[in-house]
């Protein structure tokens, strides 16, 4: 029926499947450009499943002292990079299956997606279109140093959705989804995908 939201409980089978998933500690990594909404599905997501949640971000700020932007800002992207890869190397290794919000760069570095291959990690793009992420972008009005326009933000965002794409499931958003909306999508296709 329009408008009646499905809940993944009502999925043949859905509650085992995810059991099972979860049993096996796989992880699954969100990822998309900023503003896509990452850590608020990831965090949706993970109270469906009733797992444990990192945001990538969150993690490197606790571990450093300092945001992502910060370190960009003070010691340039490169050096961001090599922090967030061994960031990320430290939190797949954890034994707990997790849903992890990865920083919107993450997924584009080559060595970032061998890690998660690694540790067969399933990995879910937030494909939301740049306008969506542009207006979430303004409206927190947080230091984005690698969008400080809208100009170079598009150009990012163009540069990075090849990339993107090489994700294991896409989730295709719109303006009017709800985060809940979102992690129910996430939750049925984890329950079928693989």
């Amino acid at each position: 029926k329009i408008g009646e939201t499905k809940s993944y409980e009502t999925l043949p089978g859905a509650r085992l499947l995810l059991q099972q998933r979860l049993m096996m500690q796989e992880q699954i990594i969100i990822v998309g450009f900023m503003g896509s909404g990452k850590t608020t599905v990831a965090c949706s997501v993970g109270r469906k499943l009733n797992c444990a949640v990192i945001d990538l971000d969150d993690f490197i700020t606790g571990s450093e002292g300092r945001s992502p932007a910060e370190i960009i800002e003070q010691n340039g992207e490169n050096s961001f990079r090599e922090i967030e890869t061994r960031m990320l190397a430290q939190v797949l290794t954890q034994n707990s299956a997790i849903v992890i919000a990865a920083g919107g760069g993450v997924w584009t570095i080559g060595e970032n997606r061998l890690l998660i291959a690694k540790h067969e990690a399933l990995t879910i793009w937030l494909d939301a279109p740049f306008e969506l992420c542009w207006n979430r972008i303004q409206l927190k009005r947080e230091r984005r140093p690698l969008a400080p326009s809208m100009e170079v933000a598009e150009r990012l965002y163009r540069e990075r959705q090849p990339i993107y794409e090489l994700a294991e499931m896409r989730i295709p958003l719109a303006e009017t989804d709800s985060a809940e909306e979102i992690a129910i999508r996430v939750v049925e296709g984890l329950a079928t995908n693989r």
